[in-house]
């Protein structure tokens, strides 16, 4: 029943979902009191962060010339393992985990932090999971391999 969601909605989408789910529960739960220069410091670094890995990734696929599209991963014409994807098999959906953190940040809200979690079991079930699927079957071994060496998240 459950795959019906598989590569439907957006992954932007989703983090603006979840982003907003943040702000509503950081106005029901304490905030965690940071000086202005801890709190600053935080969002300035996982804003920076979310940017590099979120354009890192776009950019080795336009170099390969292959979709960025997330819903459509069996129109990939390239394996990309160069670049961010040395490190990471996902560094674009890295990048919104970094920026949901810089929203965690600028919230001041500890208990935000557990819809990131739910952000990232989302994205593994419904868009990681379909992708590494359609993947293995373009890629076969080539991708098998790839999979050893390199993390899904970090």
């Amino acid at each position: 029943m459950m795959k019906f969601l598989e590569n439907r909605i957006p992954p932007p989408l989703v983090a603006i979902l979840i982003a907003a789910g943040m702000w509503y529960l950081s106005t029901l739960t304490p905030v965690i009191l940071l000086t202005s220069t801890i709190k600053i410091t935080l969002v300035i670094t996982f804003i920076i962060a979310g940017i590099f890995f979120a354009l890192s990734g776009a950019i080795s696929f336009r170099l390969a010339k292959t979709t960025v599209n997330p819903l459509k991963p069996d129109t990939a014409s390239a394996l990309v393992t160069s670049g961010i994807y040395q490190f990471t098999r996902n560094p674009m959906y890295v990048g919104f985990v970094a920026f949901l953190l810089a929203w965690t940040s600028y919230l001041g809200s500890g208990w935000a932090v557990a819809l990131i979690i739910l952000y990232m079991a989302y994205i593994q079930r419904f868009q990681i999971t379909p992708e590494e699927r359609a993947l293995t079957t373009l890629f076969k071994d080539e991708f098998i391999e790839y999979k050893k060496q390199v993390r899904t998240w970090l």
